[in-house]
This record gives structure tokens, sequence and C-alpha cells, in this order.
């Protein structure tokens, strides 16, 4: 089964990227973004979609221009995400044939995103949104569009979400910090993973 989990590596290095892939994906997460202002984040993208570009979606996070999603796809990347709606990053996106996840925090960028050709949203930060937010935006949503929060959501609190109607979660800090091993990431990813399972039954 695919979770819709998305890993957040921001500042992983080439050197330890592959090893903290495996231990996501052997714990259950298939959805890995680079973000672009990490080290070398070309090189991390390459290496994953190389060694794991067969059981997990690997992309890069912090996509601020169209020049960014064709380098991303020149190395085998095929998620986009961004913290922003730019219109003109999604549509690139899009034409490529990868998947668009842009961040909005408002209904009018939602739609703006929605216009451009998204179809899974990132609320950002959902810290500041919280579940009441994400609930009263997901309300004028159309039904086949997915509200994924980001920043905020943790293993005591998914199940709040998921209840205000978010479809998945981007998670960072609590799963990669610069400095944690692979061992490290696979502990908090297996916590991660059974309370996603739980707050999805």
């Amino acid at each position: 089964m695919t979770r819709n989990l998305v890993a957040i590596l921001r500042g992983v290095k080439p050197e330890e990227v592959e090893e903290i892939g495996a231990a996501l994906i052997e714990a259950g997460i298939t959805l890995i973004e680079v973000p672009l202002n990490s080290p070398e984040p070309f090189d991390s993208i390459s290496r994953l979609v190389r060694r794991f570009g067969d059981d997990a979606l690997i992309g890069a996070g912090t996509v601020l221009t169209p020049a960014d999603v064709d380098r991303i796809l020149d190395v085998g990347g095929k998620l986009v995400v961004s913290p922003n709606c730019d219109p003109a990053v999604i549509s690139r996106t899009i034409e490529k044939g990868m998947v668009s996840m842009p961040g909005v925090f408002t209904p009018t960028e939602c739609f703006q995103a929605i216009a451009a050709g998204a179809r899974t949203l990132k609320l950002f930060p959902g810290s500041m949104a919280g579940p009441e937010g994400l609930k009263a935006i997901k309300a004028v949503m159309p039904s086949d569009v997915e509200l994924y929060a980001v920043g905020g959501a943790a293993p005591d609190n998914l199940t709040e979400w998921v209840v205000a109607g978010a479809a998945g979660f981007g998670i960072g800090s609590y799963l990669f910090k610069p400095g944690m091993t692979a061992p490290d990431v696979a502990s908090r990813a297996a916590k991660m993973v059974a309370a996603y399972d739980g707050a999805m039954q």
C-alpha cells in the first residue's frame, strides 16, 4: 500500500541519502522529497532514483521555478513539492507528467493551484492553519482534490488532522534532521507509520 506520507529530507547529504531512503522505505514510507536547499540536492535525488525508483516516488521540495522542474526530471525525479503556489511551476510539472504538490494557505491559492492543474495540495504551514483551518478549506474544495498537512503534523495528532479532512502529510524534522542516523530515521518512521495506519482506520 502507498501511504500518503511524504518524507521531507531537508539538509540530507548525498553520501547518506541512500541509507536513509532505505530506512524510510523499509518502514513503509515511499514518498520522498529532497528539498532543493539541501546540499547537492540533485545528486541526492539521482542516487535515490537509481536505487529506489521502482519502489518509491522520489523528487524535490522547495521547487521555485520551471527550470528546477526540468532539472528534477533530468535526474529521474517525479515528485515536485513547493512551499508556494506558482502556476508556472505547476503547469510545467503537469506538462512533464510529474506529480505536482504546490504549497497553499488560503482558498484563493487553492483555486489558483487547481486552475493550473494541481490535484494534491500542500497546506503550509499546517501548524498555523491547524485542523480547523484545513477543515474550513476542505469544505469548499472539489472532492477530487487532496489536501496534505505539512508542518505541525506528528504521531500524536494525526487522527485530529484526518478527522478534519487531511488526505496525507508531509513530515520533515520529526523524521529527519541533519545529524540523524539511518537507525534514528528508521525508529521515527516506524512510529509515524503506526500512527498513520491507526489514524486512517
